[in-house]
């Protein structure tokens, strides 16, 4: 059998709590399932610094804490699960994860976006042994030595700047001759000796003893020339894509996967579906503004329910 809601909130970053948090207090007791990372892409973020309230700054996993705990207080329930299938072909809505089977009368959509990887072979095959995606979460483990990132915008730029907390160097690798990141981030790399910027290169293999991670092999975007750069750590900082497969085909969404909405709403493609934080966001993608497109959703959400009769 079924499990009912009146509505269920997929994802629990900023734009999932806070739509959990509006809701609850809208008496709609909202079901949250959390997905593989609950608290999302900021539980693998150190220092906050541009979270409003918080002017000393806020560590990204406290945050989402807190978050969650708000969410709760009002009456959200959680479930720490994946949603991998979905009908929203009629009403109510269908939800399946793992172990259980879920109906709705409205859905939110906040499942967030991933880093993206190079797609080469030997990346893959050094994940976890020096090669990440996660400065914050395995910068500690590269004390005293060499490390290379890889990107052009806020991330890489911000990954580098965190690494130079424990690497001896930092090599930021970028494909271009200038970086797409903000100005205010820019100044900082430059100002920093501990990185070095290694302009019009991309990475074509990772290189290593079986065990670890020796060094890169570049090559250059202007005249294909390669050569090696030893360092023992890899950071990826490439960009993200949105967590939006198991919807495909369901809700409408732009050529790289981005849920489509009704500006100035949160609702999808389908009625009674609606989408808040990076999941719908290629632009800005901030933990403010999703926490604030989750707060819309909410509310797009209560007023579509009653509208439908349900309260």
């Amino acid at each position: 059998m079924a499990q009912h809601e009146k509505l269920i909130i997929v994802g629990s970053g900023p734009a999932g709590y806070t739509a959990a948090l509006y809701a609850s207090r809208a008496s709609l007791a909202p079901l949250l399932i959390e997905g593989l990372q609950p608290g999302g892409q900021l539980t693998i973020t150190t220092e906050v610094e541009n979270f409003p309230g918080f002017p000393e700054g806020v560590m990204g996993p406290e945050l989402m804490e807190k978050f969650k705990a708000q969410a709760e207080r009002f009456g959200t329930k959680f479930v720490s699960s994946e949603v991998n299938r979905v009908d929203f072909s009629k009403r109510p809505f269908q939800l399946w994860c793992d172990d259980a089977h879920y109906t709705a009368d409205a859905v939110i959509v906040a499942t967030g976006a991933s880093a993206k990887w190079l797609g080469i072979a030997s990346e893959k095959a050094y994940m976890g042994k020096g090669v990440s995606a996660c400065a914050t979460c395995d910068g500690f483990f590269f004390r005293g030595v060499d490390v290379a990132v890889v990107g052009g915008g806020d991330t890489a730029v911000e990954e580098a700047t965190f690494l130079t907390k424990y690497a001896n160097k930092v090599y930021l690798v970028h494909r271009r001759a200038e970086l797409r990141a903000s100005k205010v981030m820019q100044e900082r790399a430059r100002n920093n000796p501990r990185i070095e910027f290694v302009w019009n290169a991309k990475v074509a293999e990772v290189l290593g003893d079986g065990k670890a991670v020796t060094g890169l092999r570049l090559e250059s975007t202007q005249d294909g020339k390669k050569w090696v750069l030893p360092v023992q750590g890899f950071f990826l900082a490439i960009g993200h894509e949105p967590n939006t497969r198991v919807f495909k085909g369901v809700l409408e969404m732009n050529e790289v996967g981005y849920l489509k909405v009704k500006a100035p709403s949160t609702r999808t493609s389908v009625d009674g579906v609606f989408a808040a934080g990076d999941v719908a966001d290629p632009t800005y993608r901030q933990a403010v503004t999703a926490a604030g497109s989750g707060c819309a959703a909410a509310i797009d959400a209560e007023r579509w329910l009653g509208e439908h009769g349900v309260h």
